[in-house]
């Protein structure tokens, strides 16, 4: 008895450090390990690659009261800048069908999960990338199904004053991202920098002293991908790629001040911007059409950072203004050709074709947009700001019905960080749409109004 006491306590000693290590679990046991008990169980086991690999993201839960319907992505306002208007007739999402209508509406696809990762070195470089996705990618789903959207996903090579970047990334026309709490962003009304686009980007630094450089920018990028990449669309972005540049002047002597987001502290900077393409299609009986567009760009640090990272008690202004041409694929214009409808043609609709004289040409529009943000403690920020879009030429949409004039958004934002991970944020828009040419009635004119209130509530990991 004693002899078979003595060798169990001698075993338990033996097992001891065993016992203290992490657990292997055996997965192919039921229930597993696991994720036995609680609903996952231990999952956070580490991450291993062949490189340095980081992981973050966000969950988001969005919730928008909207005092129009604008449909079943509602949860953020409409790319076109179309609002549903009274005036409207018809069954179309800008109709009185739905400005007769609210709408309440829960979501969590703008959650986001990215992978980073910093590779082996090159030419005395610095390499990595980054691929990131939220679940956009089945708006026609059902409400559990919604699908991964690629958004970012891009190497890079990084030299002191060089970098190349090759994949999919911010649009390099329009800058400013304005910051939204609905992360369309106001990209309708004077901020279309929303579309991430397949590109090949050089940017070169040029430092006249310690504190301020001037940045070049210049890229490859195709705005459609797959989706207009073939010979028969017509009006819009064919087969062939983009060229677009940026030059900037940034000064960080001047202090720093948070930027989209409230995330990054971002120096002085001002500069132009500009995109230019062109091709032809068979069905425009091989017409060409341009695409275009050029403007200003600003950031201004008011009240800047005293370390360069708390926020308390900064201010910063942002702010552009451009004028574009057949840019409708992220929002900078309203459509993105105009001129004579086809028989038996949509006005307005993006699937026209010229016709047998070849009299359409792209859509232009102009727009500008400004907003503050301001911390007075390092938690709390408040962000206001004011867009618009224009026609640039209101004789250019003589055979359209229901074009826009106008499309202008007034927003108000709060954001509270409760720690590190958990932000919540409410949110007032106000976004006014004014047509022409009303119900094919020309020199008509009618408004659709919306009221959103949001509310949001942020994990970041």
């Amino acid at each position: 008895m004693k002899q078979s006491f003595g060798l169990t306590i001698a075993l338990l000693f033996i097992a001891a450090p065993t016992l203290a290590a992490d657990p292997v679990y055996n997965t192919d046991a039921q229930p597993s390990a696991e994720v036995a008990p609680g609903i996952y169980g231990k999952i956070s086991n580490p991450v291993l690659s062949k490189f340095n690999l980081s992981i973050g993201g966000y969950i988001k839960l969005d919730y928008a009261y909207n005092s129009t319907n604008l449909g079943s992505n509602g949860v953020i306002t409409p790319i076109s800048g179309a609002i549903p208007s009274k005036a409207i007739s018809g069954t179309g999402p800008n109709s009185a069908t739905f400005a007769n209508q609210n709408q309440s509406i829960f979501s969590l696809k703008q959650s986001r999960i990215w992978f980073k990762i910093a590779g082996p070195p090159f030419a005395g470089a610095k390499t990595g990338g980054l691929l990131e996705v939220d679940f956009y990618g089945d708006n026609s789903s059902a409400a559990e199904s919604p699908m991964p959207r690629l958004r970012h996903a891009y190497g890079t090579i990084d030299w002191p004053q060089t970098q190349v970047l090759f994949g999919q990334y911010w649009d390099m026309f329009a800058p400013m991202i304005a910051s939204t709490e609905d992360f369309r962003t106001a990209a309708p009304q004077g901020a279309p920098y929303g579309p991430r686009v397949p590109q090949i980007r050089l940017t070169q630094k040029v430092d006249f002293a310690a504190d301020h450089q001037l940045k070049l920018v210049f890229a490859l990028q195709d705005p459609n991908q797959t989706g207009d990449n073939q010979g028969t669309v017509t009006g819009q972005y064919g087969p062939s790629v983009n060229y677009a540049g940026q030059i900037f002047y940034v000064n960080k002597g001047l202090g720093v001040a948070p930027g989209y987001m409230s995330l990054a502290m971002n120096p002085f900077t001002v500069g132009v911007f500009g995109l230019y393409g062109t091709e032809k299609a068979p069905s425009n009986a091989n017409n060409s059409l341009s695409s275009w567009g050029y403007g200003l760009y600003a950031f201004a640090p008011l009240l800047k950072s005293e370390d360069g990272v708390n926020r308390a008690m900064t201010l910063a202004f942002e702010g552009q203004s451009y004028a574009a041409g057949n840019l409708a694929y992220g929002g900078a214009t309203s459509f993105s050709v105009v001129g004579t409808t086809p028989t038996g043609g949509t006005p307005g609709s993006t699937s026209n074709t010229f016709d047998a004289a070849g009299n359409q040409k792209p859509a232009r529009n102009w727009a500008f947009i400004g907003q503050l943000k301001f911390f007075p403690i390092q938690d709390l920020g408040f962000t206001t700001g004011y867009g618009s879009r224009y026609a640039l030429n209101n004789a250019d949409y003589a055979g359209i019905s229901n074009y826009q004039r106008r499309s202008q958004q007034i927003y108000a934002n709060v954001t509270y960080d409760l720690n590190a991970a958990v932000r919540l944020a409410t949110e007032w828009q106000n976004i006014e749409t004014k047509y022409g040419n009303v119900n094919g009635v020309r020199s008509a004119e009618a408004s659709g109004v919306d009221n959103t209130v949001r509310l949001c509530a942020y994990y970041f990991f």
